[in-house]
């Protein structure tokens, strides 16, 4: 899907991916939504290959990003400044950090994922409408965006990020059928 250049385009994207996402998992057969990925992952050459174990670790994935991004927009938008990536993190060590989020949800359900996803979906597409435009495509709007434009963060967790665990979901569904 060619990246979103405008605020339509964007939430258009957003949301008929996550919906894929939805449609997919749901087309799963139930007994396999929890199991553990069985594709062949050693010629794959990216950490989230190895990292990912299920349908809930990509979910969560996408749901902790989402975390950052709200909170990152809301505390800066009230006057405290922060960092995209929380302290400690940048953008070479930032593996690390997704591989806490991964920790941290080892408990966490695949219902539970799901209604999570659901819910900072929800609250990203909804932040994102408050914004015009002008505001998410243009540069340097806002002082803490830097050099990008507010909609890069928002189509890199969104629309991208879920074209990215499509990917890797498609890569499951298909493993299913070899079986």
């Amino acid at each position: 899907m060619p990246r979103p250049k405008t605020k339509t385009e964007l939430i258009e994207a957003s949301n008929s991916s996550y919906q894929k996402i939805v449609d997919l998992i749901a087309n799963l057969p139930e007994e396999t939504r929890s199991e553990d990925f069985n594709f062949d992952t050693s010629k794959l050459k990216e950490a989230h290959w190895k990292r990912d174990h299920n349908v809930r670790d990509v979910l969560v994935h996408l749901y902790e990003w989402q975390r950052l991004l709200l909170d990152w927009i809301k505390n800066n938008q009230s006057g405290k400044e922060q960092d995209f990536l929380p302290a400690g993190y940048n953008w070479r060590n930032y593996g690390e950090m997704n591989q806490q989020f991964w920790q941290k949800h080892q408990t966490t359900s695949l219902p539970e994922a799901e209604k999570l996803l659901a819910q900072s979906h929800k609250e990203t597409m909804k932040l994102l409408d408050t914004f015009s435009e002008e505001q998410l495509f243009q540069k340097k709007v806002f002082p803490w965006t830097g050099n990008n434009a507010l909609a890069t963060y928002f189509i890199a967790n969104t629309s991208s990020h879920y074209d990215w665990a499509l990917k890797k979901l498609r890569k499951f569904q298909r493993s299913l059928k070899k079986k």
